[in-house]
Order: C-alpha cells, then sequence, then structure tokens
C-alpha cells in the first residue's frame, strides 16, 4: 500500500506494474565509466542490478545516488543543457508485476491540484516528466509550448492524470481516501474471517505471506463517498510506503495574534481576496511573511494586481541559504526581479519600486486586532504598519498524525519532528526502507528529495528493494 499518489507514487506504480527498466541498446551514455558498467549486464534489468555500484561516483544536485542514476539514466546531460535520449528502454514483463494500492486525497498528482493552476513550476519543464512518457511530448499533442522552459501547474497536474490513464494504472489508484492510522499489528490477530474473506475474493491469495511474516501493517482510513459520507476502510499489508509530501500543513509563526481573521498561510487566500475585490488598489498593504518561492510567488501576483506589499524576511538578502542566490539568473528572471527588489527597496531607503517595501532581517511580534503589526530587527528596534491581509509563507509541515508518535522516531534525528529540510526520515539510501522499521518505505520529500526529477530514483530503489524480496 502506498499513501500519497504525488509523482513519487505514481512513479512507483509504474515500475511495481511489472514496467521493467533495461539499458537501451546501442545507446551511448556521455558519462564512460557509467556506460562501462552499463554495458557489463546488458540484458539485467536496472531493477535486478546493484544500484550502489551502478551509482557510485555520480555528481549532481541530489544528496541521493539513487535519485542521480535514474536521472542521469532518463535524461542523461540535462543540466549541461544538453537534450540527449534516455538511455532506457521499458519492456512489460507482467509476470513481475506486484499487487499494490495507491491512496490519495485528490486525483492522481497529489498536490499538484491543490496548487494556483497558472503558478509556473521551479524545475525546467521536462524535468516534471514521468518514466517513457516525455512532459513536452505530452504539451505538444496539446499544441503548445514551454513559457521559459518551464510549466504551468494545471498542466503538470493534468499531465500526471493522464499518465496513470495512458499506462494503464487505474486500477491501482484510490482516490478521495483519508488515512487515519497505520500500525504493526501481529498477523495472528487478524480474524480468521478476514482471512477466509481475503481467500474467498482474490484469485491467488495474498494472504500466503501469513506462514513466513509474523507482523503486517494495518492501514485504517476512510473513503469519501460522492455524497459526502465516510465510508471506513482497513487493508493489511506486508509493505507500506510513504509518499504523503510535505504540503498538509502551514508551518506557522507561533505569535500572538497569528490565529486572527487576516491571517493566512496560503497563497491562495491572496487570490480569493483579489477575486471578490475585497483587496485592492486603494487597499492598505499586503503583509508578506517568508524569503521562499512561495513568498516570491505571492509578491510577483500581488505586484501583477499592484497591490501594496510590505516584505518581512529573517535573513540577509545576501544569504547564500537564501533560494534566490541559487537560481540561474537567466532561467528564473522573475525570482531574480523578486530577489532585486528585496535588495534595493529596503524601508530604510526608497527604491525604484512602487508599492512593494522590504524588511530584511526582521521578524513578526504580534498581529494586533486593529490589523495592524509589530515587527523587530535585528537590534531590537521596533516598527508598526497597518495591513489589509497577511500571509505568512514559511513553508509547510508534512503531516504524519497517521503513525505512532507522529512519525517522529523514525526521523534521523528522533527527538525532532520530521522536516523535509532539516530532518527527513532515516532510510537507507538503496532501497529507502526506514532503518527504524523494515517494511515500511518513505519516499520524495519525507526522504530529503524535493524536486519530481530526483524522487523518481528513490521509486526504482523502493521497486528494486521490493522486486528482490
Amino acid at each position: 500500500v502506498f499513501l500519497g499518489n504525488g509523482p513519487s507514487g505514481i512513479c512507483l506504480s509504474y515500475l511495481l506494474s511489472g514496467y521493467i527498466p533495461y539499458f537501451k541498446r546501442d545507446s551511448l551514455h556521455p558519462h564512460p565509466i557509467l556506460q562501462k558498467k552499463l554495458e557489463e549486464a546488458r540484458d539485467v534489468s536496472i531493477l535486478d542490478q546493484d544500484l550502489e555500484y551502478l551509482s557510485e561516483g555520480l555528481e549532481g544536485r541530489s544528496h541521493s545516488p539513487v535519485a542521480l542514476l535514474f536521472d542521469t539514466l532518463q535524461r542523461p546531460d540535462t543540466d549541461f543543457g544538453g537534450t540527449a535520449e534516455s538511455v532506457l528502454s521499458w519492456w512489460h514483463e507482467t509476470d513481475r508485476a506486484i499487487p499494490h494500492l495507491v491512496l490519495g486525497r485528490n486525483a492522481p498528482g497529489g498536490a499538484w491540484h491543490s496548487i494556483e493552476g497558472s503558478m509556473v513550476t521551479l524545475s525546467r519543464g521536462e524535468w516534471m516528466g514521468l518514466p517513457d512518457l516525455p512532459f513536452k511530448d505530452w504539451l505538444k499533442q496539446k499544441r503548445r509550448g514551454l513559457r521559459n522552459n518551464r510549466a504551468t501547474a494545471e498542466d503538470i497536474a493534468q499531465y500526471y492524470q493522464h499518465y496513470v490513464v495512458k499506462k494503464g494504472l487505474q486500477k491501482n489508484f484510490r482516490c478521495s481516501t483519508v488515512v487515519t492510522s497505520v500500525r504493526k499489528v501481529s498477523a495472528d490477530s487478524i480474524s480468521n474471517h478476514t482471512q477466509e474473506d481475503l481467500q474467498d475474493n482474490s484469485d491467488d491469495s495474498l494472504w500466503k505471506f501469513n506462514e513466513k511474516s509474523m507482523e503486517v501493517f494495518q492501514v485504517d482510513g476512510f473513503f469519501k463517498t460522492m455524497k459526502g459520507d465516510k465510508e471506513p476502510f482497513s487493508i493489511y499489508a506486508e509493505n507500506v510506503v510513504l509518499a504523503t509530501g510535505t504540503y498538509d500543513s502551514p508551518t506557522w509563526l507561533g505569535v500572538k495574534g497569528e490565529n486572527l481573521f487576516y491571517v493566512h498561510h496560503q497563497l491562495s487566500a491572496l487570490e480569493e481576496a483579489v477575486k471578490n475585490n475585497s483587496i485592492g488598489i486603494m487597499s492598505d498593504p499586503v503583509l508578506i511573511v517568508g524569503a521562499g518561492l512561495t513568498a516570491a510567488d505571492a509578491i510577483l501576483f500581488a505586484h501583477h494586481c499592484n497591490i501594496p506589499v510590505i516584505h518581512v524576511f529573517r535573513r540577509q538578502v545576501s544569504d547564500p541559504g537564501l533560494i534566490f542566490n541559487q537560481l540561474p539568473k537567466m532561467m528564473y528572471p522573475e525570482y531574480h526581479k523578486v530577489h532585486q527588489m528585496m535588495k534595493e527597496q529596503s524601508a530604510a531607503c526608497a527604491g525604484p519600486y512602487e508599492c512593494y517595501v522590504s524588511l530584511p532581517e526582521h521578524h513578526v511580534l504580534s498581529f494586533g486586532k486593529d490589523k495592524k503589526c509589530i515587527f523587530q530587527d535585528k537590534n531590537g528596534h521596533q516598527k508598526v504598519y497597518k495591513v489589509s491581509m497577511a500571509l505568512v509563507l514559511t513553508g509547510s509541515n508534512p503531516n504524519l498524525s497517521y503513525l505512532p508518535n507522529n512519525g517522529i522516531d523514525l526521523a534521523m534525528n528522533s527527538s525532532q519532528p520530521v522536516n523535509p529540510k532539516r530532518n527527513p526520515i532515516d532510510v537507507d539510501p538503496f532501497t529507502y526502507e526506514s532503518t527504524q522499521e523494515k517494511g515500511l518505505y518513505a519516499l520524495g520529500p519525507l526522504a530529503g528529495d524535493n524536486f519530481v526529477r530526483f524522487v523518481q530514483g528513490g521509486a526504482l530503489a523502493v521497486a528494486s528493494s521490493l522486486l528482490k524480496k
């Protein structure tokens, strides 16, 4: 059973549906050492090879060796602007399929359905693609091209839904499901009556593992019907894959007044307010807190609608940890523009951008009922601004309330909550199986892989591990 039907879950479903990657005959990989290793076992599928051996010595923009391996097999020289074809060929070997279920709240594509459709992706469009169906080919069928090599969130969400149908994976997907609990139970404790049911319903009973493994996972939750009713379910599984991402719960600052009616934690609140005209050119400024890409998206949106903005963030503008200092200017002109505004338009000196004030190295002390917000700078000086609404966009945390102790025991540092950047779930780098709980796997942001192009290597590692089991 997989929890989460975003790109990680879709990619893993493809691999477990018997689609097996091989090194394509006569193809030449630009990495000579990898080419030599691939030639050593031409007729053995990538899933059956030693992933640690194949990925040794690869370098790139991910810390995961298998993520780099799968990415470079699918897009051999993409980081150098090359457009070399994938060196993989895919064979459908139905006898190697592993029965599985993919549970998700939304349609296939996960959080991509919750993001404002016109937002442009950070990654290049072709990096959003899944195995054996290039994203740009799909876009061409829609008679559209990529804007500045990037795609909109709406395109991506549609592409993921199309992928599931095109590859015949729908039978594995259950949408509108919410998982409330995942825990280990002893196989004996599951009543005989359940076992009889399962034996009646399945062609070759999935219950055979009772003999060899004494513990299984019980996954509980409910299914939302068209009428809005909740139908409970329980599923027993030998292996569970956590791929629920981190979009669930926005981070709060934890300051006074943060729960007031005008303080929001999602960009959609600003879009709504503009749509229903409750905010406009003549309004008090909108406060935007945070210095990541979601905050930048909010600034661009407000700028586009001529809405005044006060922008508060804790870091220095030149901080190398700031995402803007890591993005190539050519590829991300609009984010570069925001970064420039942050530099040139601080409250201390008026710059060329009207309707925007930047407050670097400030933090919010409190939100007042009268919509007056108090900020403090690094020297302890305070400022007060009256705003029309506030958006706290400082990232989001995964919701792991379905796991015992919110999954904290599974994290790298088991005294802190799971966090995709600072404290991911501790997994084996070549199988993505939890080091703490056998049979439990984690993919995507939960395992520290935050970009679609790199979450797919995790799926390769899990599929390889499950096929070997």
